[in-house]
C-alpha cells in the first residue's frame, strides 16, 4: 500500500509540468477554475461567513485562541516530518520540541508555553517539500471547498492528509476531536481575517483574479521562489481605477 501510494503521488507530481517560458501566471483551466471559485464563494456566503461571525461574536477570544492553539499543535508532527524530508534538521528539532512542550506543559496544546521558550515553530507542508525537491509549481487551480492552489500544492494537500502522523496514530474515536478543532480554527481564522477575505471576495471587481493574485504572490514569497521576480497582474489596468 505505501508503495502504491508513492507511485500514485509520483504520477501526480509528473503532471505538474512547468509553465511555458515567460509565463508567470499559468492558468490554462481558467474557465473551470472560475466555476469552482463561484461555487466556493457561494459556500462562503451561505455557510462560512455567517458561521465565522456567529463564532467570533459568541465564543470568547481566549476560547477561540485555545482552539486555534490545539489545532496548531496537531499540525506540528506533520511539519516535523516535512522538515525532515526537506533536509532541515533545525526545523525538525524546533517543531518537535514545540509539540512536546505544548502537549505537556500546554495541556495538550490548549496553551502555548513553547513560544515563551523561543520555539515559535516552522510551519510547512508537503507542497513545500515538493518545491524543495524541485517539482514545478504547475498550473493554477481553484479546489472545491479549499480555494486557491496549484497543481503542486494540490498534490501536497493530498499527501499531507494521507501521511499525517496524527491521523495515523490517534485512536479512531479521537480523530473526530482533531477534525473538529481544525474546523473550529478554520472558522476562527475566517473571522479574524474577515476584512481581507470579504474585501477580496465581495468588493473586488474580479474576485477570482484578485484571489489568484494574492495566493500566488504570498505562496511564492513563503517558498522563497526567486524564479518569479515579478508578477504581472493582467487585470491591473482594467480594474486599477
Amino acid at each position: 500500500m505505501p508503495g502504491f501510494f508513492a507511485m500514485f503521488l509520483l504520477g501526480l507530481v509528473a503532471a505538474c509540468s512547468p509553465a511555458p517560458l515567460g509565463v508567470e501566471v499559468w492558468d490554462p483551466y481558467e474557465a473551470e477554475n472560475r466555476a469552482r471559485h463561484a461555487e466556493n464563494r457561494a459556500v462562503d456566503t451561505a455557510l462560512l461567513r455567517r458561521s465565522a461571525h456567529a463564532y467570533g461574536e459568541t465564543v470568547p477570544e481566549p476560547v477561540r485562541r485555545a482552539v486555534g492553539n490545539f489545532a496548531g499543535n496537531l499540525s506540528l508532527p506533520g511539519a516535523a516530518v516535512n522538515s525532515l524530508l526537506q533536509g532541515r534538521p533545525d526545523a525538525v528539532v524546533e517543531n518537535t520540541f514545540r509539540f512536546l512542550i505544548n502537549s505537556t506543559l500546554g495541556l495538550a496544546g490548549l496553551f502555548d508555553p513553547a513560544t515563551e521558550f523561543g520555539l515559535h515553530g516552522r510551519p510547512t507542508d508537503f507542497g513545500e517539500t515538493l518545491h524543495v525537491w524541485g517539482a514545478p509549481e504547475g498550473a493554477y487551480l481553484e479546489l472545491p471547498f479549499i480555494g486557491p492552489s496549484t497543481e503542486r500544492d494540490a498534490v501536497g494537500f493530498v499527501a499531507d492528509i494521507a501521511l499525517d502522523p496524527v491521523r495515523i496514530l490517534l485512536p479512531r474515536d479521537a480523530r473526530g476531536l482533531a477534525f473538529g478543532s481544525r474546523f473550529g480554527a478554520l472558522i476562527g481564522d475566517r473571522y479574524e481575517y474577515s476584512g481581507l477575505i470579504d474585501s477580496t471576495l465581495y468588493e473586488s471587481a474580479d474576485s477570482y483574479a484578485q484571489a489568484r493574485l494574492i495566493y500566488l504572490q504570498s505562496r511564492r514569497f513563503q517558498l522563497g521562489d526567486e524564479s518569479f521576480t515579478t508578477y504581472f497582474d493582467p487585470y491591473e489596468e482594467l480594474y486599477g481605477d
